[in-house]
């Protein structure tokens, strides 16, 4: 549970730019805990990568993507992620209000391969080993994310929505 206390509630509840949304393995539990933390009336930001949306005749991802998504959440010890239209759906169950969504990936893309490169020097390759095995874990999952990204796969999404008076 995001809180303990039943009697505090928030007006503003941002998960992002410290994306959390991707480490929940129970989605709709978080929306949950979401929509009860906030007050009447308070803003929902979730910022949260996500696979692509599915297209009107696909049941789930190819193959080749869901292999791919596995091996990042491997590396990264995540759960299975969903779509954005997946987190609308959940949410549109709420009753919320200005539910909007936004992707961010062209934005964050860069991120990853300005992360490899400052890797590869002699400096952030020695610092990679001082870290321990599951820096280095995720940052040989880092390209992963590049491909993700390339084959428009993998999303960075912007979530927001309020919660009624």
């Amino acid at each position: 549970m995001l809180l303990h206390n039943h009697f505090l509630m928030a007006n503003l509840i941002w998960f992002g730019p410290w994306r959390v949304g991707e480490h929940m393995p129970d989605k709709a539990k978080f929306a949950d805990e979401l929509v009860r933390v906030a007050a009447p009336g308070a803003t929902i930001i979730l910022v949260t990568w996500c696979h692509r949306d599915l297209g009107p005749s696909e049941q789930s991802l190819k193959p080749d993507e869901k292999k791919l998504l596995d091996k990042i959440c491997n590396a990264f010890y995540l759960p299975t992620w969903c779509s954005t239209a997946d987190y609308l759906k959940l949410l549109e169950s709420y009753s919320l209000e200005d539910i909007k969504a936004e992707d961010w990936s062209p934005y964050v893309a860069p991120f990853w391969p300005a992360v490899i490169r400052s890797a590869l020097t002699f400096k952030g390759f020695f610092s990679l080993l001082r870290t321990g095995t599951k820096t280095i874990r995720g940052a040989l999952a880092m390209p992963m994310m590049t491909q993700g990204f390339k084959k428009d796969l993998i999303k960075y999404s912007i979530i927001t929505r309020r919660k009624p008076e």
